[in-house]
């Protein structure tokens, strides 16, 4: 299928690793001009010239604190005036699994609202951001990385996906006029840089080994695998597209089955 993403321009924030180095490649082969961002800049610098190199695209680093609203605002100038427009917006710069996923006795209330700040609050300094930019071209396609445990009790950082479901829903309302579709994808297990940080921290609470671990999410997977981090991207590059303008304000599980709720 060709999704008509030549010409387009893209920022996937959280670019340099994972889930987001993933989608930014993807969105590089579709023929997009990509702007990959982060906090770290020699690793974002090292990420776009490896992306370039193999898609044959143009994709460039652009560093960036999504903590920081002036800092997201420069940003967003940059990539604008590097390539002239900003037609997408992939919301992906958050820490991995969330920094609060103990007891209630032992959570911590600062990492909760650093949570918070880096996931919702950035997701949203984000879109203000290119939103105005999507306006003046009257396109625009914003996809926010959510995950599971805004659907399940697992974690108490949980709460901070089932806060960007909200937020999707409103922008959707208020940028649907201007041709700007908002929604939300929860990835499941994925295998990435940091998804055997999180077997080996669930395998010292349960006593038992990273491997044991693993294998028991696969298990409950009815598709009997871990994700890779390309499935979830050709969804992204989906959403991000000409095709999917029908699609807004939803929230669409990938995770091969593991969810067992109904969503209506």
């Amino acid at each position: 299928m060709d999704l008509d993403l030549g010409g387009k321009v893209a920022c996937v924030t959280g670019g340099s690793l994972g889930i987001g180095k993933a989608i930014a490649e993807t969105l590089a082969r579709e023929g997009a001009s990509v702007v990959i961002t982060s906090r770290r800049r020699e690793l974002l610098e090292k990420t776009a010239a490896e992306l370039t190199e193999r898609t044959g695209g143009d994709v460039v680093g652009i560093a960036s604190d999504t903590t920081d609203t002036a800092s997201v605002r420069r940003m967003v100038a940059a990539a604008a005036e590097r390539f002239g427009r900003l037609d997408i917006l992939v919301n992906g710069a958050a820490a991995p699994s969330g920094l609060v996923r103990n007891t209630l006795a032992e959570a911590d209330p600062d990492l909760l609202l650093d949570d918070l700040n880096t996931k919702v609050v950035g997701y949203f300094r984000c879109a203000q951001a290119a939103a105005a930019r999507m306006r003046e071209g009257g396109y625009g396609r914003i996809v926010n990385i959510g995950g599971l445990t805004g659907r399940s009790s697992h974690a108490l950082s949980g709460l901070r996906n089932l806060a960007i479901v909200h937020l999707t829903k409103t922008l959707s309302d208020q940028l649907g006029p201007a041709g700007i579709t908002v929604n939300t994808i929860h990835p499941g297990v994925v295998e990435t840089e940091h998804i055997h940080e999180l077997y080996e921290r669930e395998a010292r609470k349960q006593g038992t080994t990273a491997q044991a671990v693993e294998q028991g999410f696969i298990d409950r997977t009815p598709i009997r695998r871990v994700l890779a981090a390309g499935e979830i991207a050709d969804l992204v590059a989906f959403l991000s597209s000409p095709r999917a303008g029908a699609i807004t304000g939803e929230s669409v599980g990938i995770d091969g089955g593991l969810t067992r709720g109904i969503f209506l």
